[in-house]
């Protein structure tokens, strides 16, 4: 890989270089992001003192969901703008904060989540802003070595969220050739560093991947894999990227059947066939099943009920009924 890049699209910039954490505050205050309040980890804001030392305010995010998170720091936060230190969950309340406060969002990713790429997010509880467009990070600082810098299960974990970002959006009405460019790119960067053994991964590699698959999917859009997981991490209990390396090869054969051509280009990219793909991305992610997971199985039926409610279900060709989701999910457990 490179030695690093600096990408602006449309009003956004990301800035992408290991050991780019020790220029964070330089770059917020080239960028405009002066004054701010960090929103990170008791963990994480120990790891990065000069970032909490600049900040006007820190505000820790403990266990939880993004709504109550947000809502609860409503009350102690200040008007911003905000710098999200973490993985996907701190960076989802730092951009609610934001649209809440109307300010702009900073994000460093410390996982392969994909959320500083993206503007969906769950609004704070309690909070009266309503941000119809969702909020998206205006500067992203994007260090390779943090961002793949979890244990190996939760790294592959990690990593599965950020291809089901590249391999849920092919299909959908909003998909476009940009889209389907880099979902592709990400896919293929992914699987090549999971195929190294961890000393040896390209780790700027596998990252580009997460970056450039949330470009994706914060593009096209999201379908069937996404509100599959979505509902049973908040009904189920279930940790949100182990729900996804669960729950991807399933979904993928379900939409491999639907749409024959845009997952061969899939296959093609993560070096198999049509039918070898749930397969090959159980290779890849050596996902635990949601039984082991935690998984509630008394609110399987809500769950169940709740996938057929989003109306994000209705972007899926020939969209499956209850009893086929029934099976999907249950292939997982």
């Amino acid at each position: 890989m490179s030695a690093g890049f600096t990408w602006r699209d449309a009003g956004r910039t990301i800035v992408f270089r290991r050991g780019v954490l020790a220029e964070a505050t330089s770059l917020l205050v080239g960028a405009g992001v002066e004054g701010f309040e960090l929103v990170t980890s008791a963990r994480r804001a120990a790891a990065a003192p000069e970032l909490a030392a600049a900040a006007r305010a820190v505000h820790e995010v403990g266990p939880g969901g993004v709504a109550e998170l947000a809502g609860e720091l409503l009350g102690r936060a200040g008007p911003g703008p905000f710098v999200a230190l973490g993985g996907g969950r701190v960076i989802d309340v730092g951009k609610g904060l934001a649209g809440e406060r109307g300010t702009t969002l900073a994000a460093i990713p410390t996982t392969m989540s994909g959320a500083e790429m993206t503007a969906s997010h769950r609004l704070p509880a309690g909070g009266g802003r309503r941000v119809e467009a969702g909020t998206r990070a205006a500067l992203v600082v994007a260090d390779p070595e943090l961002m793949t810098s979890q244990r190996e299960g939760e790294l592959r974990a990690s990593s599965m969220n950020a291809l089901a970002h590249g391999a849920d959006s092919l299909y959908l009405p909003m998909s476009n050739p940009v889209s389907e460019m880099t979902a592709l790119r990400g896919a293929e960067l992914i699987a090549r560093a999971l195929d190294q053994a961890p000393a040896e991964r390209d780790r700027d590699g596998l990252a580009l991947g997460s970056l450039l698959c949330g470009y994706a999917i914060d593009s096209a859009g999201f379908g069937l894999h996404h509100l599959v997981c979505q509902t049973l991490v908040r009904l189920c209990g279930t940790p949100h990227a182990g729900t996804n390396a669960a729950i991807l090869p399933h979904a993928v054969a379900f939409l491999a059947r639907q749409e024959p051509a845009r997952y061969e280009a899939l296959a093609a990219a993560l070096q198999t066939d049509r039918e070898g793909l749930p397969a090959r991305i159980r290779d890849l992610g050596r996902p635990r099943p949601l039984s082991e997971l935690g998984a509630d199985g008394s609110k399987l039926d809500e769950a169940i009920e709740a996938m057929l409610r989003r109306p994000e279900l209705a972007r899926v060709p020939e969209p499956p009924d209850g009893e086929e989701l029934r099976q999907l999910v249950e292939r997982a457990w």
